[in-house]
Order: C-alpha cells, then structure tokens, then sequence
C-alpha cells in the first residue's frame, strides 16, 4: 500500500469528527447546495488571521459590488484542522459541511490531487496560467490541467540588521550576490564582533535545507514527484554542509517552536533571518527596530553553478471542492478576483504585505512604495522581481513525510556521522516508508 492511502486511512480512523456546518452537497459542479438551487453561497476555509483571512476579505468585498446576490462565508480555522476535515471527508465521500473553496499549502496540494482525483475542480478554462509565475504552477498542475489559482509567493529572502553588520565592519554593498560561504564568513565576524547569532536553527524544522535545495532546482524528490531524491542529490548534500558548518562555525542560535524563532529576532538575538517573505509582517513588529533592517537576496550555494540567488519557503494557494455544490460559481469568484485583479493585489501590499504571483501586480503602485522600516528599501518590488527567478521543482506527494525521516539524519550528521553514508540510510528508510 503507498504511504499516501495509508495516511488516509491513519487519518480517517483517528481524526473524525463532527465538520462545521457551512451549508454544503454532495452534488457536482452545477449542482445546488442543501439550501435550494436559488441559493448563492460561497464558504471559504482558510487560515492565518494576519494573512489570508484578510485577503479573502478584501476579495469578498470587490466581488460583492458585481454580485449583490451572492453570499460568501469566510470560515477562519488552522491549517492542521483544514488538513484534518478534508482527509476525513474527502476518504470517506461525505461532502455535508465542507467549504465550497479552501486554501491548500503548496507543499500538499499534489497529494490531495493524487490520493483524491476529481475531488478539486479543473480550473484551466477559468484561469490563464500564464499570468502567473512559473515556479508557483507546478505544484498544482496534473499534465496541462490547472486546479488551483496561485496565491502568494513565499519567496526567500535574507532579511538582515543594517546596524550589527555594519559593527562586524560589512556594508549593505556587501550582502548583496551572497553565496552561503560568505554568509557564513560575514556570520563569524558578527559573532566576534557583537556577540549576536547570524540566524537561528530549529532541529524539527528543515526550512534551511528547503531553500538552498530549491535555489538549485532540486528537491527530495525527483521531477516525477514520486522517486525519493535524497542519495546522490548534490544540491542537498552542499546545503547539509553549509548548515553543519554553520552550526559548528558558531553562529546560530539553536530554538524550539514558532514563538521562539519570532522571539529570536524580535528581541535582537540574531543579525539575520534567511526566512519566506512572509515573515517580513512579523519582523515589523518590533517597532523599536525601524530603520534598522534591509532585506537582500536570498544566498545561493557556492559550490552549485545551479545554484541562483532565488528560492521559495511555503506558499499556499486556492482551491475549489467540485463536488460540494456552487463549484461555477465559486470558481468565478476566484477568477474574477485573485485570478486577474490587480487592484486587489496593490490593495493587499499594504494590508498584509503581499507578495503576490500574479506576474501583474508587480507592476502596481504600491510594489515601488518605500518601506520605512527597511530603511526606506522598495522591498515589494525587489520581492516581485526575485519571485520571477525562483527556480520550479516538483514538490511531489510526500514532503513532510519525507523531511520527518530527513530530520533524523540531520540530527546524526550534525553530531558527526559522515554525510554520505547517513543520505544512503535516509534514502532507503524514506524509499520503504513510500513504498509500503
């Protein structure tokens, strides 16, 4: 049996439960919602109360103006119980209570799509493709089918402390091009120099390797999405080098959990923080810190002439449930709205600090705003044209699955087991827990 079904199964028997009542059917795309055909509801699963929630909301209000006769319930919840109420239903065929639309990470949707076919509406006649950045498309295409419409770009970014590096005796000037090598070079002078940490490190969370893994087009699996991709991947191999040497340089400070990663900056424990661009929100908040940050491209890895000043760390996107009823009508909601709205995209800089991967928005006025915080730095803008170099990959079925086994390794390497035999063992425990 394949992991992805008995996931399904685990799921289904130890996580049921009662779904909250959105007013749904188990009928298809032009069919009606148990309130009567007449009926225009819309209800949408999302998560993040900074983030998407707002945004969705903002949509809803655009989209209201043109359809005064259509409702849209925005349901807020975490994504862990998204995740839960869809394999619950969706394996057991019970549509009652599920959303009409829902927002889905980049890193499942493929499983979703595999394990559950014709449970996603194809959106390739609604959406144009092109419109959108090429590395966002991949993870919700099945050969030319789209199913998703792209929302925000999770690209990566080194957001840095323009004042610690400058005591370390570096200048803006010099973050700029980085290769890893560097950064950790410029980290050690940091450390001996202020004291601080360069970035913080958390053993459960692999988001580092991620990163440098996709600023050289690779990934834990192959292009296929389905072969394990771990023994003899260069790209991951140079990025657990750079970390262990990282780690052993010095220069990071080891955390446990979110709150102690938001922490770590927020308090000025660390010069750095090589994260998604959606934590720029968050950094923000230390308010006493304005004027002293400034964000540059995100490192590559030297010793991969793959290798760009390019990456990706999360994302997500949204999605239509075509058997839930009203999926034409939700599906025109979405294209009429983060398919194609500039204005809404401009609208949302402001208000969630979106970087959108709409190839458009990045044209919209607020992208070339300056940024106070950063120094005054047009950091939307620069944001938008680093989104367009993020190399694709295929993030495949299993990336969570596969990064548990992955973590074990990293724990052994970073106490000292040689690198290449510890990948051998990875490969073959990751190989038997997807081919079981």
């Amino acid at each position: 049996m394949k992991l992805k079904k008995i996931m399904a199964v685990v799921i289904t028997g130890m996580m049921a439960f009662s779904l909250m009542a959105c007013g749904s059917s188990t009928s298809g795309g032009n069919s009606t919602s148990s309130k009567g055909k007449d009926d225009k509801t819309i209800t949408v699963w999302t998560w993040d109360d900074t983030f998407n929630v707002p945004a969705v909301n903002a949509a809803k209000e655009r989209y209201l103006k043109d359809h005064p006769d259509v409702t849209i319930n925005v349901v807020s919840m975490a994504q862990d119980d998204i995740v839960q109420k869809l394999n619950t239903s969706l394996s057991s065929g019970t549509y009652d209570g599920l959303p009409n639309v829902v927002s889905i990470e980049d890193y499942r949707i493929q499983n979703y799509l595999q394990s559950y076919p014709g449970e996603i509406k194809d959106l390739s006649d609604k959406v144009d493709k092109s419109k959108f950045a090429d590395f966002k498309l991949n993870s919700m295409m099945q050969g030319n089918k789209l199913y998703g419409v792209p929302f925000d770009s999770g690209v990566a970014a080194l957001f840095y402390r323009t004042d610690l590096i400058e005591q370390a005796g570096y200048t803006k000037e010099d973050m700029q091009n980085l290769t890893w090598e560097k950064y950790i070079e410029i980290g050690k002078a940091v450390k001996a120099k202020t004291g601080k940490a360069m970035l913080t490190i958390d053993p459960s969370d692999l988001n580092q390797l991620r990163i440098m893994m996709q600023s050289a087009g690779s990934w834990y699996v192959k292009p296929d999405g389905k072969t394990v991709n771990i023994d003899g991947n260069e790209a991951l191999k140079q990025a657990i080098v750079i970390y262990k040497q990282m780690v052993d340089a010095g220069i990071t400070k080891q955390v446990s959990g979110w709150d102690a990663f938001l922490a770590a900056f927020q308090k000025g424990d660390v010069a750095t923080v090589p994260s998604g661009c959606w934590i720029s929100s968050s950094i923000q908040k230390a308010e006493d810190q304005s004027g002293k940050w400034a964000v540059a491209a995100i490192p590559r890895l030297g010793a991969n002439p793959k290798s760009v000043n390019a990456s990706n760390s999360g994302g997500s996107s949204w999605y239509v449930l075509d058997k839930v009823g009203n999926s034409d009508l939700a599906a025109d909601f979405l294209a009429s709205t983060f398919a194609s709205d500039n204005d809404l995209m401009n609208e949302l800089v402001p208000k969630i600090g979106l970087v959108s991967t709409l190839k458009s928005a990045s044209t919209s006025e607020n992208y070339s705003k300056p940024v106070p915080f950063y120094g005054n730095q047009e950091v939307f803008k620069d944001m938008a044209d680093w989104t367009t170099k993020v190399p694709a990959v295929n993030y495949g079925l299993y990336t969570y699955q596969l990064e548990s086994v992955m973590s074990e390794g990293m724990q052994a390497i970073v106490s000292g087991a040689d690198i290449d035999e510890t990948l051998k063992k990875t490969q073959a425990q990751a190989e038997a827990a997807v081919n079981k």
